[in-house]
């Protein structure tokens, strides 16, 4: 087996794990925060907000620039911006540097996901497309696992400066490693596209959009990936802390048991859409249905939750994750490669999406039961985290609707191909 491809991916998987771990370090350091800044929860869920918004509102910007310029420039710029971002909060103290430090972090988050899935397809045959693909979005969510121990254990022992910038270090670090061992295909270390116009931004963006396979994709992601990251990058440990009574480090072992299932589940999954490309979307609502039904009997359970029912949550939040990776599956079979950076950029729109609405609007539930207070009691999150299932309702339906329009387009472009008629790309 050749080693350069897996070097390779090696160096990307590296690049997403720090930026995860970039991405959920506020959820981890949310108290601090609330305490550092002086702030309620529906301020502090801005900082979560604006840096998903951010990464939301770049995707397919993003992705053009990715059909454009190709992967290792854009995972470079990614890590070098995140560190920045990082540095920043190490050493602000108001809420405007604050803003603007998860501002960063948002954009260099933008750059580094879809640009090192682009790899994989590059490097590695059709086959094992699917299952990598996992195994690059499972793998990538160890950072949460940094997060939640070393950094929260850092955080703890030597103070917020010195947990900012030790995140930051890491950055700089993953973006010599990618400078050194990335290349954007097998033949060039840079491959470019064609130039970008406006014509072709256009073209593009409207070919990809009006595929329903790219949109069913969009709806795959949006529904399956916002729990869990609602979850990870904001509310997780306030919920098990202040609303569960449980401890900081027993949190941080809670989310490390939602980082493993998601590890775990990625090659079953990824196996599964390999094998079974046409149940892609009965996986996704399975899914879920599981996270669902989850949160149902935790938001119902009265008082707070025994831990074994919670370590149940956790493990049913870490299938999202993977659960979410079959949307660039889907992106990945509607849409031509000279596009698919394009399309990855508008599936992963949907996840973040519904994510930052969800997380704003905890917030502001939170907020209005306790007057802006962190003097939360666990019935304030039985409300809030309830906001959930209207967030997945509205996402199945997505689901529903566009997985008909796809099988009516596939229906359509096998009768045209019977009849000796060339179905184009679009």
């Amino acid at each position: 087996m050749a080693l350069r491809p897996w070097a390779v991916w090696a160096a990307g998987l590296a690049a997403y794990t720090v930026a995860v771990l970039h991405r959920s370090s506020i959820g981890v350091a949310g108290l601090d925060a609330q305490e550092r800044f002086g702030v309620g929860a529906s301020a502090l869920a801005v900082f979560a907000v604006l840096q998903l918004l951010v990464y939301a509102a770049l995707q397919i910007p993003v992705g053009l620039l990715l059909d454009r310029f190709g992967s290792l420039r854009l995972v470079l710029a990614g890590a070098v911006v995140m560190a920045s971002g990082q540095v920043l909060l190490a050493f602000t103290d108001g809420m405007g540097g604050a803003i603007l430090a998860r501002v960063l972090v948002g954009a260099g988050d933008a750059m580094t996901f879809i640009s090192v899935l682009r790899l994989v397809p590059r490097w590695f045959p059709a086959s094992r497309v699917p299952v990598i693909t996992q195994l690059t979005g499972i793998m990538g969510q160890f950072g949460q696992v940094l997060s939640a121990v070393p950094l929260a254990a850092v955080l703890a022992g030597y103070g917020w400066s010195t947990a900012f910038v030790g995140a930051a270090g890491a950055g700089l670090f993953v973006a010599i490693v990618v400078l050194a061992t990335l290349r954007d295909t097998p033949e060039r270390r840079i491959s470019s596209g064609g130039s970008i116009s406006w014509q072709r931004l256009g073209t593009d963006l409207g070919s990809s959009w009006r595929h329903p396979g790219t949109r069913l994709g969009l709806w795959a992601h949006f529904t399956t990936q916002f729990t869990g990251t609602v979850f990870a990058l904001m509310w997780g440990v306030p919920f098990l802390v202040a609303g569960e009574g449980l401890s900081r480090s027993t949190a941080g072992v809670l989310l490390t048991v939602f980082v493993v299932t998601g590890m775990l589940a990625g090659p079953v999954l990824g196996l599964l859409t390999q094998r079974h490309p046409l149940r892609r979307s009965w996986l996704v609502l399975g899914i879920v249905a599981i996270n669902m039904v989850a949160w149902a009997v935790v938001i119902a359970w009265p008082g707070r939750a025994p831990l074994p029912l919670l370590v149940a949550l956790v493990i049913a939040l870490g299938l999202g994750g993977p659960g979410s990776m079959i949307g660039f599956d889907f992106a990945r079979s509607f849409n031509p490669p000279s596009r698919l950076g394009t399309a990855t950029g508008v599936v992963n729109v949907g996840g973040f999406v519904a994510s930052l609405v969800t997380i704003e609007l905890i917030g502001l539930i939170l907020d209005a039961r306790t007057g802006g207070s962190n003097d939360y009691h666990i019935d304030d999150f039985r409300i809030a985290m309830s906001v959930q299932f209207l967030v997945a309702a509205v996402g199945v339906v997505g689901i529903l609707r566009t997985r008909l329009l796809t099988r009516r387009r596939v229906a359509a472009d096998s009768a045209g191909l019977a009849n000796g008629v060339e179905v184009k790309a679009n």
